[in-house]
């Protein structure tokens, strides 16, 4: 692994207060592990950034310079975690673990799949990532960028275990060998939208006519037009 430098400060004073007004300055407060006492340092943040730029997993070995020329050039540390502010999403604490460059120590390394998948590309599954990182145990010097995994004899329903995994010389995976990496998934079923369902109309029933009521001129009319025939009868006799 790349061994990459890095400038820091010692620190006067702690608190919330004081990491603020580092903060406003473009610095970035940190904590140095592993020796006799943790050491409270200021970092600059444009520095951190370009030093975790393109790296991934928690594998980034640093050769720590102190600016005021204690503490020796030679400081070899990890960065253990880093904190960011979840509204702003900018780095506000950096956690560093010194190591030995003779001394084993564990570590996670990105796993990164190659090729394509024949369940994939002949048989339009799903390539799924069940693991992204693995724990590895090695010198600092032997810390691998990545871990490669070739997924192109993947078939649907395949899975691709720890055991499966091949490592670099000298480094040791620490993960139960049983745990999957890496799968290939049926493709998704589409979903068939069910038919909507036919509500027969129910027959209008009859309508029920009222019998109507003669109006009393309706009622009246037919006798008086039995009288009218009559007049006329002795009309003509006269």
């Amino acid at each position: 692994m790349e061994l990459r430098e890095l400038t820091v400060t010692r620190r006067e004073g702690t608190g919330k207060e004081v990491a603020k007004r580092l903060r406003r300055q473009g610095l970035v407060p940190a904590v140095l592990y592993g020796g006799s006492a943790p050491e409270v340092l200021t970092l600059n943040t444009i520095d951190v950034i370009k030093v975790i730029h393109g790296r991934e997993g928690s594998a980034t070995l640093l050769n720590l310079k102190f600016k005021d020329g204690s503490g020796g050039s030679t400081r070899t540390a990890l960065i253990r975690d880093m904190q960011f502010d979840p509204v702003t999403d900018k780095l506000i604490h950096v956690d560093l673990q010194e190591v030995s460059m003779d001394r084993a120590i564990t570590v996670g390394v990105p796993v990164q799949a190659q090729g394509e998948a024949t369940g994939v590309k002949d048989q339009g599954g799903i390539l799924e990532m069940i693991l992204r990182e693995v724990q590895v145990s090695c010198l600092p010097r032997l810390i691998p960028e990545k871990i490669t995994v070739d997924v192109s004899a993947l078939k649907i329903g395949d899975v691709l275990t720890i055991a499966m995994l091949t490592s670099p010389e000298g480094v040791r995976i620490l993960n139960d060998p049983g745990q999957a990496v890496v799968t290939v998934s049926p493709p998704m079923a589409e979903e068939v939208a069910a038919p909507a369902a036919v509500v027969e109309a129910a027959p209008a029933e009859p309508e029920v006519l009222t019998e109507r009521k003669p109006k009393p001129e309706e009622v009246e009319a037919p006798e008086a037009a039995r009288k009218e025939p009559k007049k006329e009868a002795k009309e003509a006799k006269k």
